[in-house]
């Protein structure tokens, strides 16, 4: 605390600290409160005073806090909040065991690869579908378009979904939201597979992306409420890389099951496949810190009788007017605020876009030109988890290069990742385009061409996606949880809006022409992050929300 009457902020954090992204940003005022590393410290008594300069409240590393502006926690105002100088923050005790962190490295891994597998899940029932889009649309009697709005509709369900477990998880906890949301995606998947009309079938896909987008949501929260920093390099890797695993098996088993099932089991298999990740979720513990301290806190008050345990998040809740302003106004206003957001929002979504793209090209080159059916063209896409497969051997490495700089580290020197990778992009798409027939006739072994446009694609998508990912982290601190938003909200748009048009695109323009386009404009995105290398400092010194 400052000396009487100086009016300065309790503390002032002078060294790097990685932000947390499992801070509760959306539900706490951290305009008054600050914010703290309580839910992380493990202190011999089990409590910090909120003065505590080390684990204690201190201002967001921004210059403009949540709805009310600055930090404004100060002595006078302090003595204001009913004796927070007095009040004692409820933090885990040395080796805790009940602390996340300190579970036996098998129990963490454990729930790594269970989230890790919902993830995959729920992203493959986006693209399940076109494994059997022909007998879809002979079924129903509708077009090609409006059979791809089943794959549209779930992505749009994806964008808006989070805007809703985002703030519930961190008033509910993590648990309570791995079973129900996504018990409730498990039971829509039943009429998309007994859909008796069109209408059905797109109303139950959007709304199994929408529950479906819980355990996305919840996933990577989840991974770093067991991991701390600097051991979850490879845990954070495999998140970066489900949500885009997913898609790419979706037709490789689709393409299957449509040819010897029939399109309704498309449904029925992906049902079935949710229930049993469903059944391994249900085994998660709870993880997140601050409703386990929460609870602590209660009881404390309980068996003493001493309400001055508490955590920051019950000091300073956010009114429901502000989580609301934070969750479906502040993501937008964001974006049309803070260009680092915006560019990176629309380089990340781009390759997202790209991703469905494929789903929709591949159909054309090898079903249109060598006659493939769709079993067969989805074999095609383990070219891609071979490029993934590659970027995660890569991203450990990026982690611990990032690691090793300790506390002289910048946002900028998250960078690196999609310097690396985002080349391999525009790179793959002009490999798709020319290797294709009729630039290519398809005899002998010509397929391995466009065949293998998938390796530096998922090699280049992670990679991006990991490092743009981070960036945005590292750059809006304070604003985590909002960043985080917009772009989801902007990833799923552009993967939404890519079925629409793909496969209309290279009748048109042809293989070459069509990749040509699209590679052209990944280019002039990839160079995105050589820009903010360079200019990133400097832009941010500008912002009102980023890190200075």
């Amino acid at each position: 605390m400052t000396s009487e009457g100086q009016g300065e902020p309790l503390h002032r954090g002078g060294s790097h600290v990685p932000p947390d992204i499992a801070f509760p940003y959306l539900t706490t005022d951290i305009s008054r409160g600050g914010v703290t590393t309580e839910y992380r410290a493990e202190t011999a008594q089990g409590y910090v005073s909120p003065t505590d300069r080390d684990n204690g409240l201190r201002e967001a590393p921004s210059r403009l806090s949540t709805v009310q502006g600055r930090f404004v926690l100060r002595e006078d105002h302090a003595d204001r909040e009913g004796g927070l100088k007095e009040k004692k923050l409820v933090t885990w005790e040395t080796n805790d065991l009940e602390n996340p962190w300190n579970w036996s490295k098998a129990r963490r891994w454990y729930i790594t690869a269970v989230v890790a597998s919902a993830v995959v899940q729920v992203a493959m029932s986006s693209a399940i579908v076109t494994g059997d889009f022909g007998d879809q649309e002979r079924h129903f009697g509708v077009s090609s378009e409006v059979i791809a709005l089943t794959v549209t509709l779930v992505v749009c369900g994806f964008g808006t979904g989070p805007l809703l477990w985002s703030p519930l998880s961190e008033l509910l906890g993590r648990r309570l939201l791995w079973a129900i949301p996504f018990a409730v995606y498990i039971i829509f998947n039943i009429p998309c597979a007994l859909a008796p009309n069109i209408g059905c079938l797109l109303v139950s896909r959007f709304l199994c992306g929408f529950f479906g987008s819980a355990p996305l949501t919840l996933a990577g929260g989840t991974i770093a409420d067991v991991w701390g920093p600097e051991e979850r390099g490879f845990a954070i890797a495999i998140f970066a890389a489900a949500p885009y695993t997913g898609p790419v098996i979706g037709p490789l088993i689709g393409g299957f099951i449509g040819k010897y099932a029939g399109w309704r089991w498309l449904y029925w298999v992906n049902m079935i496949s949710a229930g049993v990740v469903w059944l391994f979720a249900l085994t998660i513990p709870e993880t997140f810190s601050p409703v386990l301290l929460k609870r602590r806190a209660r009881a404390m008050r309980a068996e003493t009788g001493d309400d001055r345990y508490v955590t920051e998040q019950e000091l300073f809740r956010k009114p429901l007017n502000e989580i609301v302003v934070e969750t479906l106004i502040r993501p937008f206003q964001m974006l049309a605020e803070e260009p680092i957001l915006l560019l990176m929002s629309l380089y990340i979504s781009l390759v997202y876009g790209l991703l469905y793209a494929f789903f929709f090209s591949f159909p054309v080159v090898f079903g249109d030109y060598y006659g493939w059916d769709d079993a067969k063209i989805g074999i095609t896409f383990c070219s891609v988890l071979i490029g993934v497969g590659l970027a995660l051997c890569v991203t450990p490495m990026l982690e611990a290069k990032y690691a090793a700089k300790g506390a002289n580290v910048t946002p900028e020197d998250r960078l690196p990742g999609m310097l690396l990778g985002g080349p391999f992009v525009p790179i793959s798409l002009f490999i798709f385009g020319w290797t294709s027939p009729p630039y290519v006739e398809p005899h002998g072994a010509s397929w391995v061409g466009p065949v293998s446009a998938g390796i530096p694609f998922g090699f280049g998508m992670v990679l991006v996606y990991f490092s743009a990912n981070a960036y945005l982290i590292e750059a809006f601190p304070a604003y985590v949880a909002s960043a985080l938003a917009a772009k989801t909200v902007v990833r799923s748009a552009a993967g939404a809006a890519m079925p629409l048009f793909i496969t209309q695109m290279f009748h048109g323009l042809g293989n070459g022409g069509a990749a040509s386009l699209l590679g052209g404009v990944a280019i002039i995105m990839a160079m995105i992050p050589f820009a903010f290398r360079r200019y990133g400092a400097q832009i941010r010194a500008k912002s009102k929300r980023a890190v200075a």
